[in-house]
C-alpha cells in the first residue's frame, strides 16, 4: 500500500496489481475462540492491510465482502453493490496515496458504460481504518464519502436517463448563466432545471448522478450524453451576480443576496462555500438588529413613538424580567429621537417600549412581521426557501426578539426583503423564476401606511449617512439607507449582519463569526450595491 500498490479491475477481470505490498487475510484479534482481542493504536501493517483488502473487494465487484471489512456491514453493502450495477462502472483502477496515519487517500479511474456509450469517470476519495469496537480487527470506518465524496447518508450512485432535460439558465438580460463562471448558483442551477427542466423545453440526457440525499435537486457528477438544454430566463442580474461572487469568497462562511423592491426580483444569490447549502435562501439563524426595522415599525404602527422626531430613552441598560440588556459596549445617549437611537442601535430604546404593548407584548412582532413585511406567508420564489419565523415570545426572549435575537430566525433572503419593503413602502414577494411561468400564485402583504414607510426610510437614511453604517456606506451613491446588526449565538463571536439599499436595489449580507455588521457584512452589501 506505501509503495503504490494499484487495485484495478479491466474488461470485467479484477486484477490486483500489488507493487510488493501482500494483500493477505486478517488476524483475528477476538471471539468466543478465546483469543485476545488486539487494542492500541492500529500498526502501519494494518492500515495497509485492511485498506487494501477493503478496496481489493470493493473493485472485484464483491460488495458483500467489502461491506464486512466496515464497521457498518449493513449500510455500506447496499452502496457497495451499487456501485457496479447502478452507477454502471464498467472498469476502475484504484491508486492507493501515502497514508496520513489512518487515513488513506486514493485516486479513481474509472470508466462509465451506458446503453453502449462509455466516458471516463476520475475521481479522489479516502478512507479511514479504525479498530473494530467488539473485535479489534482493524476496519474501514465506514461513510458513503468513501465510494464518492459527494455521497452522504442514503445517497446512490445512479447512471440513468436524467429526470430532466438540461437548461440553459440566462439572467434578465438574456446573459447565460454557468455555475463555471458563478459557483454559487451550481446548486439553484440543478434545482432549477429539475423543477423546470421541461417547461424550457430541452431533451433530456444520459447522466451519472448523486441521488437520494435529502439535497434539493441530484447532482450530475458525469455526462454520458447531453441531452438538449432548454433556456431558462430568471430575475438575476449577472453584474450584480458576479459582485456577489466576489464579496461573499472575501470570508470563510458568508451569504448575500439582492433584491429589486420595486417588483421584489432576486438579482444575485450568492454563498461561500460555493458548493451544498443554500444558506442565503434555506438558512435559519438570528438576524440581529437588522430586525430593528420591523420592530421599529411596530413601534411606529402602535402609536408607541409618534415618529423619527421623538424623544425616546437610550440608557446603556434596561431590565426587563429579571435580566439585564444592554448596548454595544454600554453606549448611551442623552435625550435622543427616534431617528437618533435607530442610527445608533440602541437596543435598550426598543425594550424599554415593551411595557406600553402590555399583553401584546409576545405577539405584537411577529403580527407586524406578517402584515407588513411578508415574514411567514409561504413565499414561492421558484426554487426552495425559507420565509422567515418569528415566533410568539415570552419572558427575556421577548426583549431579546426586539433586537432581533431569541428564536427569531431569519437568512439574507428575508432580511433583504426586509430592506427592499421599506424602501418600496410594500411588500413585493421575492422571486428568482418569474411566476407566469407556472402560474404560481405569490404571497401578498398590506402595504405600509405611507407615514411609517417614510419614516422607515428617513431612519434608514440617517443610519447610512451618519449613524452606525456611515463609514461603510461612504462610497454608496443615490437614495440610501441601511441597517447593522449583528446576532450573538452560544457565547461565540457575534454573527455579523448588514442590509442596506440604493436607488432600486436592497441587499442583505451575514457572516459567520464576522463581529459587528459593518466591519464584516457591511462591505459586503456596499460591493453589491456599487455594481448596479
Amino acid at each position: 500500500m506505501r509503495s503504490g500498490a494499484k487495485v484495478a479491475v479491466a474488461g470485467g477481470v479484477f486484477l490486483i496489481v500489488a507493487g510488493g505490498v501482500g494483500y493477505g487475510g486478517y488476524t483475528v484479534f477476538a471471539g468466543a475462540s478465546g483469543e485476545t482481542r488486539k487494542t492500541g493504536p492500529l500498526s502501519t501493517e494494518e492500515i495497509d492491510q485492511a485498506a487494501g483488502d477493503f478496496l481489493t473487494a470493493w473493485a472485484g465487484g464483491r460488495g458483500g465482502e467489502a461491506a464486512r471489512l466496515t464497521n457498518r456491514p449493513v449500510e455500506a453493502e447496499p452502496l457497495l453493490n451499487g456501485y457496479r450495477k447502478d452507477a454502471r462502472v464498467s472498469r476502475a483502477e484504484i491508486t492507493p496515496g501515502t497514508p496520513t496515519g489512518a487515513t488513506v487517500p486514493f485516486t479513481v479511474k474509472a470508466t462509465v458504460t451506458h446503453e453502449g456509450v462509455s466516458k471516463p469517470w476520475t475521481y479522489t476519495s479516502r478512507l479511514t481504518v479504525v479498530r473494530g469496537e467488539s473485535t479489534g480487527r482493524p476496519l474501514v470506518d465506514w461513510k458513503p464519502a468513501v465510494v464518492h465524496p459527494e455521497l452522504k447518508p442514503h445517497s446512490r450512485l445512479r447512471t440513468e436517463v436524467s429526470a430532466a432535460p438540461p437548461i440553459k439558465a440566462l439572467d434578465r438580460e438574456g446573459r447565460e448563466l454557468s455555475r463555471e463562471t458563478y459557483p454559487s448558483l451550481g446548486p439553484l442551477l440543478d434545482v432549477l432545471r429539475q423543477k423546470y427542466g421541461k417547461e424550457a423545453g430541452g431533451t433530456p440526457g444520459v447522466e451519472l448522478v448523486v441521488t437520494g440525499s435529502g439535497e434539493t435537486a441530484d447532482r450530475t457528477l458525469l455526462t454520458l450524453g447531453k441531452g438538449t438544454p432548454g433556456t431558462l430566463r430568471t430575475t438575476l442580474d449577472a453584474e450584480v451576480q458576479a459582485a456577489a461572487e466576489r464579496a461573499v469568497k472575501k470570508h470563510e462562511q458568508a451569504a448575500a443576496v439582492a433584491i429589486k423592491p420595486s417588483t421584489g426580483e432576486i438579482q444575485a444569490v450568492a454563498n461561500n462555500p460555493a458548493h451544498g447549502f443554500n444558506a442565503a435562501m434555506l438558512g435559519k439563524q438570528a438576524p440581529g438588529s437588522t430586525m430593528k426595522i420591523v420592530s421599529a415599525a411596530m413601534l411606529l404602527d402602535r402609536g408607541i413613538v409618534d415618529g423619527p422626531g421623538a424623544k425616546v430613552e437610550c440608557p446603556p441598560t434596561v431590565q426587563w424580567d429579571g435580566a439585564t440588556f444592554q448596548n454595544l459596549e454600554k453606549f448611551g445617549l442623552t435625550d435622543p429621537t427616534f431617528r437618533q437611537a435607530f442610527a445608533r442601535s440602541c437596543n435598550t430604546t426598543f425594550i424599554k417600549a415593551i411595557p406600553e404593548l402590555g399583553a401584546e407584548s409576545g405577539s405584537a412582532l411577529g403580527a407586524t412581521a406578517k402584515k407588513y413585511f411578508g415574514i411567514g406567508l409561504d413565499w414561492k420564489t421558484g426554487v426552495p426557501s425559507f420565509d422567515g419565523d418569528v415566533p410568539v415570545s415570552a419572558g427575556t426572549e421577548t426583549a431579546a426578539s426586539y433586537m432581533g435575537q431569541g428564536r427569531i430566525t431569519m437568512n439574507a433572503l428575508n432580511v433583504a426583503s426586509i430592506s427592499a419593503t421599506a424602501k418600496n413602502g410594500a411588500f413585493k414577494q421575492p422571486v428568482l423564476v418569474p411566476a407566469d411561468l407556472d402560474g404560481r400564485k405569490l404571497a401578498t402583504a398590506e402595504p405600509l401606511p405611507a407615514p411609517i414607510a417614510a419614516a422607515l426610510r428617513e431612519m434608514m437614511r440617517a443610519t447610512a449617512v451618519e449613524g452606525s453604517g456611515a463609514v461603510v456606506m461612504g462610497d454608496v451613491s443615490g437614495d440610501k439607507g441601511a441597517k447593522t446588526g449583528s446576532a450573538e449565538v452560544n457565547g461565540q463571536k457575534s454573527n455579523s449582519w448588514f442590509t442596506a439599499y440604493a436607488d432600486d436595489l436592497a441587499v442583505a449580507a451575514v457572516v459567520q463569526a464576522g463581529g459587528r455588521g459593518g466591519e464584516a457584512a457591511g462591505p459586503v452589501v456596499t460591493e453589491l450595491l456599487n455594481a448596479r
